[in-house]
């Protein structure tokens, strides 16, 4: 049966099929292949659409801008300095007015009732750029790179996330190996394990599409993975947590031994960015003077052939453009 998003938001993997995933995925390779090609698409030509940080991103932003422009489409960026959105204006107010103007809306911020409400007003597509609790263009993302660097069918291959399994990247990898009957495995403290519903959730999925879906603290978890996965423990804002996630999260940080344990000479690397694997950033070097390391990851993996994270962060514009296209373009 063909596959048809004109129209559709694209809010969470949980409301696409499998079907429609494999479709997005494909659509982002073959719209890959015609950018390295050099050949310049039209598929946005006469779109307009807007962007609405809330959060500040470098990959997001850039992606987005750059996937329109080379279909042809035109990007207005609004942050929380230059709009009136959510302040003197209600966010359902604004989704109605930017519905009217442009195509399609693209929303980056905190609550994820924030991109329903856009989506419930806007009578647009209206995308996720990151909530507090799901990530969506970030997965495909990464299930795009996984493709590339395995021989594999997804559903032969396994997923390991390290450290803070309660997150928003973490939970949008979970929905998404388990609409692609995925084995995905969740390592790290008890402490930090993901919600119950979440859980529950992707376990019901995993019933009709075979994927495994479990969680734990021992490594054991790690065998037989094709890819292993992490994120940074601590973002600006959130200095007062960094003592006690530290002590959490050491344990799971990944290492060149942490890797050895996958036994699969070619599992790869993935990280969302930024990755504080180092101690050239500001944050790391203050941390560090404090007595905290907060490397999520050491350079002997992040720097290592099985890193593919510079490859991840380009696919983000390849599977934006194909949410794109795939949602407001002509094809």
């Amino acid at each position: 049966m063909a596959v048809n998003l004109k129209g559709r938001n694209f809010l969470t993997l949980k409301d696409f099929t499998p079907d429609e995933i494999r479709y997005l995925l494909h659509l982002a390779a073959d719209l890959k292949a015609k950018k390295r090609a050099g050949i310049r698409g039209n598929t946005l030509e006469g779109k307009n659409i807007v962007l609405l940080f809330e959060k500040t991103s470098t990959r997001t932003r850039c992606s987005f801008e750059i996937a329109a422009h080379d279909e042809g489409g035109h990007v207005t960026f609004l942050d929380s300095k230059s709009s009136q959105v959510g302040k003197k204006e209600s966010m359902a107010d604004s989704a109605k007015v930017l519905g009217r103007l442009f195509d399609g809306i693209e929303y980056r911020g905190y609550d994820q009732e924030v991109v329903e409400c856009l989506a419930k007003n806007a009578g647009v597509p209206v995308w996720n750029g990151l909530t507090d609790i799901d990530h969506p263009t970030q997965a495909l993302s990464d299930i795009l790179t996984l493709t590339e660097n395995t021989k594999k069918p997804l559903n032969k291959c396994k997923l390991v996330f390290c450290g803070d399994t309660r997150n928003n990247v973490a939970y949008c990898l979970m929905y998404i190996c388990a609409k692609l009957g995925m084995h995905y495995a969740g390592w790290g403290p008890a402490e930090l394990a993901p919600a119950e519903d979440v859980v529950s959730y992707c376990r019901t999925v995993a019933k009709e599409t075979g994927a495994v879906i479990e969680f734990g603290e021992s490594r054991e978890l790690l065998k037989g993975a094709d890819a292993l996965y992490t994120d940074i423990w601590a973002s600006m804002g959130e200095e007062d947590k960094i003592p006690e996630r530290v002590k959490l999260l050491t344990p799971y940080r990944i290492t060149k031994e942490v890797l050895d344990a996958t036994e699969n000479p070619d599992c790869i690397f993935l990280h969302c960015l930024p990755s504080f694997h180092d101690f050239e950033t500001k944050m790391a070097k203050e941390q560090m003077a404090l007595g905290y390391d907060i490397r999520e990851v050491t350079d002997e993996v992040f720097l290592s052939p099985n890193s593919k994270v510079f490859d991840e962060a380009e696919n983000r514009m390849h599977t934006i453009k194909a949410v794109i296209v795939a949602t407001i373009g002509s094809v």
